[in-house]
């Protein structure tokens, strides 16, 4: 049997690990992993940063004058 690829098995831990639902052990494994693979840690920055957008931008209420524009856009013939 071959050993799993680690970036493979970061990819798995990844989503628990930004969502905090990993066991110690796994923590450990793929902090260890994310960080000596420069591949793994700019993927995780990337995951987490975007996270952090979905997070601002869903909680931020559209300006109302926006909202009246895309209404009145959607109302129009062949939208």
């Amino acid at each position: 049997m071959t050993e799993r690829d680690p970036c493979e098995r970061c990819e798995e831990l990844l989503q628990g690990y930004l969502d905090r639902e990993l066991v110690q052990a796994e923590v450990d494994e793929a902090e260890r992993h994310l960080n000596g693979c420069i591949y793994c840690r700019r993927r995780y920055r990337f995951e987490a940063t975007l996270r952090r957008y979905i997070r601002v931008t869903a909680s931020e209420r559209m300006p109302e004058g926006l909202r009246a524009k895309l209404i009145e856009l959607r109302q129009l013939p062949g939208a």
